[in-house]
Formats: structure tokens, C-alpha cells, sequence
């Protein structure tokens, strides 16, 4: 039977198709470029045992390299549509088009003549950010090529606005467009006082491409009242009415552990994202 390998695609449709040793898959490659095109399930098995021919996964070390790593199940995802995509759940891959913003340092890989330039977000956002600790750090992205955004892991999650606006934790924005208008403002019914809350807003036309630690929840703020612990929170719609509740006088933290004793409060018709995380908890000194 012949080995695992890199081998003409039987079906006529690309040069090369990658053979388990058991059945064709769905990865293909022509001219070093690696897609995925369904799996044939008719094509014959390989007449003979062949030696892999040189791919670009291979890096020229065909016949010598073996393992999933270079088999082409974690290849390059391609798309021919300019903008955002998903090349998994936990990396952000954008095409340049036209010049975006990313989380400065989020950048983990680029192919192709792409500039990166640090936007410091003019005096009033510098400000705002002074004074409540919100706001972003982000770098300017133009050029041709693609370039690959992640943060800590975190799972990425791609949002189109259409002449709307929503409001996110700082933390918890990777990358959006350009033409997309952002500021730094106070949630509405909040205070210093209680907790300082300070969002990131956008509006506009444009995508966004949010992180969360763990699968998040959206809730419909329309169907009843609707709470969420502030570090918990991810985002909502820009339209929701806000109010900060406390439950400092209830004598218990009914957070995950965090010691949150309020809650953003949401009303109205909209969404409102919520991870499965506060952060990290910074356990108690001792001495």
C-alpha cells in the first residue's frame, strides 16, 4: 500500500491531493499553495508507492519530513475575498485591502509588503485612557498582503457593523476596520465611584474581530433584566440603556471570585456578550 503522501490528485482537478495511506483527503496544493476541495469518494487508491513530491509545506525537505504538522491539515487557509477570516478559532487572519487597526503586538505572522505604524489615538483618547485605564494601544496596518492577529490564545470572533455601534471591553477588541469611528466613554450610569467603568465604542460600517476566553454567551437583553459582572463582560449593543447595580450591601460576592460588587445593568432591545471569565484572580497575600 503506498505511504502517506503528497500525491497527483487523482481527480484531475488540482496538482497534488494528500493521500493517508488509507484514503485521499480534502487537501490540495497547486504550484506550492495549499486549499482544501471535498474529498473524492470514487478516485482509486494509488496505483504504486510513489515518493512525495516537493510541496511548500514540505520547506524542500520532501521524502525526509513527515507528521501532521506538514500533512496540510494546518496549512494556510485561502480566500480570494479581501477583509478578515478566520484561520481557526484562535487566529485572525486579514487580507489587506485597505488599512485597519490592530491590538499593538497582536501581530503574529505576515506575508507580503504590509506596514505597520503605532497609532497613539490623538490627545483626548491619550487622556481618557490616562484617566480610566480603557482605552487601546493600536497599530495601523496597510499595505498588500495578509497578516495574522491573535491575543493569548483567546478565541476570535468576527462582528459586521452596518451603519451601528457597539461597545466593548478595550481588552477584548483584536483588530478593526479603518473606516469604523472609536472612542473611549463612560458606561452610561456609571460613575468613578462605582468601579470607573470605561468602554471602547465603535461605529460605523465596517468588520470588527473580538477575543474571548472560552465560548461566550449572548443574551437578549429584550427578553428580561438583564446583569453581567464587569470583567465578565465582552461587548453590547451601543443602543442598550446601562445602569451599575451594587450588591455591596447583600454581604456576598456572587461573582466567580473575583470580588465584584456590581453589575452592569442592560435594558432595551439588543445583545449583550459575556465570557466565562473575569480574568485572572490575584489570589491573597499572606503577609
Amino acid at each position: 500500500m503506498t505511504a502517506a503522501a503528497w500525491l497527483p490528485d487523482p481527480t484531475g482537478k488540482h496538482e497534488l491531493r494528500y493521500w493517508t495511506g488509507d484514503s485521499w483527503t480534502e487537501h490540495v496544493a497547486d504550484d506550492g499553495v495549499q486549499t482544501t476541495d471535498p474529498a473524492p469518494t470514487e478516485a482509486p487508491a494509488p496505483a504504486t508507492p510513489a515518493a512525495a513530491p516537493t510541496t511548500a509545506s514540505a520547506a524542500g525537505f520532501a521524502g525526509t519530513i513527515s507528521g501532521d504538522l506538514i500533512d496540510g491539515r494546518y496549512g494556510e487557509t485561502t480566500s480570494t475575498e479581501p477583509g478578515p477570516s478566520l484561520q481557526n478559532d484562535r487566529l485572525l487572519r486579514v487580507r489587506v485591502a485597505e488599512p485597519f487597526m490592530a491590538r499593538q503586538g497582536a501581530m503574529v505572522a505576515y506575508q507580503g509588503g504590509v506596514n505597520f505604524t503605532y497609532q497613539g489615538g490623538g490627545a483626548a483618547r491619550f487622556l481618557k485612557k490616562a484617566l480610566t485605564g480603557e482605552g487601546l494601544s493600536l497599530m495601523r496596518v496597510e499595505g498588500q498582503g495578509d497578516v495574522f492577529l491573535a491575543d493569548t490564545a483567546k478565541k476570535v470572533h468576527i462582528l459586521r457593523l452596518e451603519n451601528s455601534g457597539i461597545s466593548i471591553n478595550g481588552a477584548s477588541v483584536l483588530a478593526f476596520s479603518g473606516s469604523l469611528d472609536w472612542n473611549v466613554e463612560r458606561v452610561r450610569g456609571g460613575s468613578i465611584v462605582a468601579g470607573g467603568l470605561f468602554n471602547t465604542t465603535l461605529r460605523g460600517t465596517g468588520w470588527v474581530a473580538i477575543t474571548t476566553e472560552g465560548d461566550p454567551v449572548v443574551l437578549d437583553a429584550a427578553e428580561a433584566p438583564t446583569f453581567a459582572d464587569a470583567n465578565a463582560l465582552v461587548a453590547w449593543s451601543v443602543d442598550l440603556q446601562t445602569a451599575i447595580k451594587s450588591t455591596a450591601t447583600a454581604g456576598a460576592l456572587i461573582g466567580r471570585g473575583s470580588g465584584e460588587a456590581f453589575q452592569v445593568q442592560f435594558g432595551g432591545r439588543g445583545f449583550v456578550i459575556v465570557q466565562p471569565s473575569e480574568g485572572a484572580v490575584v489570589p491573597p497575600h499572606s503577609h
